[in-house]
């Protein structure tokens, strides 16, 4: 209110607010983000490139379609369709750099070259080549005929606008990888020297065993802070989860089985007692009144079918019934009501369209005009088949017409209208006919017919064991009380209640904003748990309470850290690094050991820590030791002068003592030509992603989803 008084006493001040804000966006449209706090429609930059809600929108629809394709989850792919985005802008700044554009004509050009498009043998003609053509005349009748799948290629496209662009940029840099004559000549030297050497290893899991180290937090801050780069992290949160699920009593399953068993063979309260699954005369009607799944009018192969049926259908007569049985969490009881053979037919068609239907592009024929000159050709062709050649350049659909009409072989599964699937199935080899379809009049000739496997239309009647109200509220009640034993104590109190309640618990210790999914949970309540759990308003030891839709079960979330953007925090990469630094501890007392012995032979040294000495030949390419990787201990090889014994060598394993006996050289085939293409083949093939970290490393990357997201609460898309 006193600022309200100073702006009626003082009215400058209010003229010069607005002059503020009319400044901010006639002269920089970016500083409007500084007057009014950020572009909810801007979700971040990368170098000064923004990337918008609806960029990040359309990758993730991308994504969300893939996996759908692969049988995949749809949900928690947000922080994957961010990074893509980055990626892209940061590959689409150096395609531009290099002076490239891309023009509709370089889209066509490479597109066969995407892995969407290049093991796609049905796109490239006998010869090879590309059918760009053929391809650009589909996607013009999408857009003719079906606007929400050319909305749906348009966001395609441009994925894979970005991966021509990175096919392109990465094809121009990795020319200028190449390797040095002398860098081959030694690298030649490195894979042809040998050394056969004695040892000593002290094994770090060996030692660890009857040495007692632990690794304190301090530990962990110093192994971070000698090694910067590799902890560098977005923000996170350390969250104690704990999940109680409401599941269905044996009281409850009972309660399922009775009411399965008293619609199979009693009969229903609607009709008095009188009618049951049993004696049902409509099947369909039935299992839509009573079941907890719709009934599915659809014929089946056996292995689609409820494995406890899948056997006996195959010998049943249409009204057996099978049950009542259990699949998972659900009692069944399933009558077979039809069966047929699935036929194949092969068939061809002339689609004739009609002004206004979606295959109707430039045509203006009405439908009553379309319907006589279907009826017309479907006579001439029923009378002669020959002729319906005559009749393919009248029809709307060109890529059939192509192959002189031909759909090819189908089955009932094949995905047509059903109107046109109907008439295949109906009808026999030979016959012509005219159906109707929402595309216009199809003039279909069945060529051919072969009979398929047996196909079987089951009514199944279904009752899901689920938790009563009762199991519903003891669940409840349990997680109630544990957060109120919870409340304000610490995150060791949390977890210990938990394990003695035995309680499912899980510690997600670096979970980001837009994980989409918590590690040990995945319920649908966890895109909401790392909301609130990034609430500014939130503070470690914070608690809350969630119910899952739908299921009734509960989840307990303690926030035990918060980690914003920086260096991580020592304890929310324990278990990264923990058995690292425990080695590095345990090197560091073995090597004092060793030091202190003051040692001249391996004898000694074996005999100190209670192992064996061994031999083994190795190389600096390839720096194997008795089966481990180690290149530390192959460079104490070469480095120690023969018949001396090398410091200790903190390798990746344990800690080597090494006696070199001796220095032998094995020429290997190949000349230094052939070796240098090798290794340079090797160095592109592992440039691209690391020159891609390296640009995103050192790139200027704005995130702003957390902020517009805080602000915007659940509007997410």
């Amino acid at each position: 209110m006193a600022i309200l008084g100073q702006i009626r006493n003082r009215p400058w001040l209010l003229m010069g607010v607005i002059a503020l804000a009319l400044l901010a966006f006639l002269v920089n449209p970016d500083s409007i983000d500084k007057v009014f706090g950020k572009n909810p429609d801007v979700l971040g930059k990368v170098n000064g490139d923004k990337i918008t809600r609806e960029e990040f929108n359309d990758q993730l629809f991308v994504l969300q379609q893939q996996a759908e394709q692969q049988g995949q989850p749809k949900n928690g792919l947000e922080e994957q369709a961010w990074q893509l985005l980055v990626q892209s802008k940061l590959i689409k700044q150096q395609f531009e750099k290099l002076g490239f554009e891309m023009t509709d004509d370089y889209f066509w050009n490479q597109i066969q070259y995407d892995q969407m498009f290049a093991q796609n043998k049905q796109l490239f003609d006998e010869k090879g080549n590309f059918k760009t053509q053929e391809l650009k005349k589909q996607i013009e009748d999408i857009k003719a005929t079906n606007p929400e799948a050319y909305n749906q290629w348009l966001k395609t496209r441009k994925s894979i606008e970005y991966r021509l662009m990175a096919r392109q940029v990465f094809a121009n840099v990795s020319t200028g990888i190449t390797t040095g004559k002398k860098e081959a000549e030694e690298l030649m030297k490195e894979r042809d020297q040998l050394a056969d050497i004695d040892f000593v290893k002290i094994d770090y899991a060996t030692y660890l065993q009857k040495n007692n180290i632990k690794v304190t937090t301090a530990d962990l801050a110093d192994y971070i802070k000698q090694h910067p780069v590799m902890f560098k992290t977005e923000a996170s949160r350390n969250l104690g989860i704990v999940y109680f699920p409401s599941k269905p009593s044996a009281a409850d399953d009972a309660a399922a089985q009775k009411e399965i068993t008293k619609l199979f063979s009693g009969g229903t309260d609607a009709s008095g007692g009188k009618e049951n699954f049993q004696n049902t005369t409509n099947d369909s009607l039935f299992v839509m009144a009573n079941s907890d799944m719709p009934f599915t009018n659809q014929y089946f192969k056996p292995d689609q079918l409820p494995q406890t049926i899948q056997g006996p259908i195959t010998t049943a007569a249409i009204g057996q019934t099978f049950g009542p049985y259990k699949e998972q969490n659900f009692y069944v009881v399933s009558k077979l009501i039809d069966k047929k053979t699935s036929d194949s037919t092969l068939s061809r068609h002339i689609l004739i369209a009609f002004k206004g239907s979606p295959a109707g592009e430039g045509v203006t024929r009405t439908k009553e005009q379309a319907k006589k000159l279907a009826d017309s050709i479907g006579a001439i062709v029923k009378a002669n088949p020959a002729r319906f050649t005559e009749f393919l350049k009248l029809s709307s659909d060109p890529n059939s017409a192509a192959q002189g009409g031909s759909l090819g072989w189908t089955t009932p599964e094949t995905p047509f209208v059903p109107e046109f699937l109907h008439y295949l199935a109906n009808n026999p080899k030979g016959a012509t006919g005219v159906v109707e379809t929402q595309y216009g009049y199809h003039v279909i000739n069945i060529e051919d017919k072969k009979p398929g496997a047996m196909a079987y239309k089951v009514a199944n009647l279904v009752k899901a064991v689920k938790p009563s109200d009762a199991t519903e509220a003891d669940t409840d009640k349990k997680a109630r009380r544990f957060i109120q034993q919870v409340q304000g104590k610490s995150f060791n109190d949390f977890v210990n209640i938990a394990k003695k309640g035995n309680y499912q618990f899980s510690n997600p210790k670096s979970a980001k904003r837009f994980d989409g999914q918590l590690q040990g949970l995945g319920t649908d309540k966890d895109a909401e748990i790392l909301a609130w759990a990034f609430d500014k308003k939130r503070s470690k030891g914070d608690t809350e309470f969630f119910t899952v839709d739908g299921t009734g079960d509960k989840i307990v979330v303690y926030l035990n850290g918060i980690q914003e953007k920086g260096t991580a925090d020592p304890e929310s990469v324990r278990d990264q690094i923990e058995v690292i630094v425990k080695n590095k501890l345990a090197a560091k007392q073995i090597s004092e050991k060793i030091n202190a012995a003051k040692a001249s032979n391996l004898d000694q040294i074996a005999k100190l820590f209670s192992v064996t000495k061994q031999s083994a030949q190795v190389n600096l390419l390839n720096p194997s030791v008795a089966g481990a990787m180690e290149p530390k201990v192959a460079g104490a090889a070469f480095g120690v002068a023969k018949g001396k014994l090398s410091k200790p060598v903190e390798g990746g394993t344990g800690v080597y003592v090494v006696l070199k006996k001796n220095e032998t050289v094995n020429k290997q085939p190949g000349d230094l030509k052939q070796f240098t293409e090798t290794i340079t083949q090797r160095n592109a093939g592992m440039f691209g992603q690391a020159w891609l970290k390296s640009l995103q490393d050192n790139a200027d990357i704005k995130d702003y989803r957390i902020e517009i997201w805080n602000k915007l609460g659940s509007q997410q898309q």
